[in-house]
C-alpha cells in the first residue's frame, strides 16, 4: 500500500482511446496526496498497471537513481538520474522494462490537494504558478526536467518528508503533507518549465469546462452544454472524449462532488442542503452519486468514517 493508505488509481472507466483510466480513489480524512517509491524490477509499492492507461489525476515522477523508460501519447520518453518528468491527466503512458538498478518516485495527487479553491480542472491550471506544469509541453502530456546536481540532496529530502508525514500520521500530519507538496511543487516551478501561455488546452474543452464552473450549481445537462457552446450533444460529447477521456456529465459530476466535499468539510449544511446547492434536486439522488464517487456516503465523509 502506498503512502497516504491507498493504491495511487483504479481503473473506473476507459478514455476515449479505449485504455484503462485510472481515478484517484479518495478517502476520508485522509489527504489525497500519494507517495510510491520503488528499486528496480521488484517495486514493493510500484505502479500497478504495466500496459497503456492513463491517469485521472496529477503524477511527478523523480528519478533518484538510474532510468525509466515510458511511452506517453505516442513518444517515447527516458529519464535518467536526476530527471523530474510530471504527467497530465489524461495522458497515455505505456510504461518500459524498468531499469534494475533504478531508484525512482511518484507523486500523485488530484489539484484540489493543493488548492482546495481551485475552479475546473485543465481551465485554471493554465495560469495556477504550480498546477500549470502537469498540462504537458506542446509536443505531449508529459514534460522532462533537469534537477541541478546541487539541488538534488534537497529534493531527495523533501520527497522524504513527505513520504514519512503519510506514513507516521502523527498530529497536524494532514497540513503537514500539503505543505510539504506545496514545497515540492514550488522546486518544480524553479526549473524553467514553459510558461503557461506556452501550455496548450483545447479551446472548446476550455469553453466547455468554464460554461461547467459557472453553471455545475445548476440543474444542467448534456444539451445545456451544448447549446451554451454551440454545437450539437453529440459532436460534443465525441470532442470532450478524445481530448480528455471523459464525458461533459462526468465533469458536471467530478465538479460537483469536488464542491460537495468542500461544504461537508467547512459548513454545518444538512446533506439535503448540499445537495440543491451543487444542482442536485432530490437529495436521495445526490447521496447514490456520493457514494458511487467515494465509497462512502455524505455523512460518513464529514464524520471521516473510513
Amino acid at each position: 500500500m502506498a503512502a497516504g493508505g491507498r493504491s495511487s488509481g483504479e481503473v473506473v472507466r476507459r478514455t476515449a482511446q479505449d485504455v484503462p483510466l485510472l481515478d484517484y480513489v479518495r478517502r476520508p480524512g485522509l489527504p489525497a496526496v500519494t507517495v510510491q517509491h520503488w528499486v528496480g524490477d521488484h517495486p514493493s509499492e510500484g505502479p500497478r498497471f504495466r500496459g497503456a492507461h492513463a491517469h485521472d489525476f496529477l503524477l511527478l515522477l523523480y528519478v533518484e537513481r538510474g532510468s525509466l523508460v515510458a511511452r506517453v501519447d505516442g513518444r517515447d520518453r527516458t529519464i535518467t538520474t536526476g530527471d523530474a518528468f510530471v504527467i497530465a491527466p489524461g495522458a497515455v503512458v505505456t510504461p518500459g522494462r524498468p531499469d534494475p538498478d533504478g531508484d525512482v518516485w511518484a507523486v500523485s495527487f488530484p489539484p484540489d490537494a493543493v488548492d482546495p479553491a481551485a475552479v475546473a480542472p485543465l481551465v485554471s491550471w493554465r495560469g495556477h504558478p504550480l498546477l500549470a506544469p502537469f498540462l504537458g509541453d506542446h509536443r505531449g502530456g508529459g514534460q522532462r526536467l533537469r534537477v541541478p546536481a546541487e539541488d538534488r540532496p534537497a529534493w531527495l529530502a523533501q520527497l522524504a518528508d513527505l513520504d514519512a508525514e503519510l506514513r507516521g500520521r502523527r498530529d497536524g500530519y494532514a497540513d503537514a503533507a500539503r505543505a510539504h507538496l506545496t514545497l515540492l511543487l514550488v522546486r518544480l516551478g524553479r526549473l524553467g518549465i514553459d510558461g503557461p501561455d506556452e501550455l496548450g488546452v483545447d479551446p472548446l474543452v476550455a469553453q466547455v469546462l468554464e460554461v461547467v464552473e459557472n453553471r455545475y450549481h445548476e440543474a444542467i445537462s448534456l444539451r445545456d452544454v451544448a447549446a451554451a457552446v454551440g454545437l450539437t450533444p453529440g459532436h460534443l460529447t465525441t470532442v470532450v472524449g478524445r481530448a480528455t477521456g471523459r464525458t461533459v456529465q462526468q465533469w458536471i459530476t467530478e465538479r460537483r462532488m469536488r464542491e460537495a466535499r468542500r461544504l461537508l468539510a467547512d459548513t454545518d449544511l444538512t446533506v439535503a442542503d448540499i445537495a440543491r446547492r451543487i444542482g442536485y434536486r432530490d437529495a436521495g439522488y445526490f447521496v447514490r452519486r456520493f457514494r458511487t464517487a467515494h465509497r462512502v456516503t455524505p455523512t460518513a465523509w464529514r464524520g471521516g468514517t473510513p
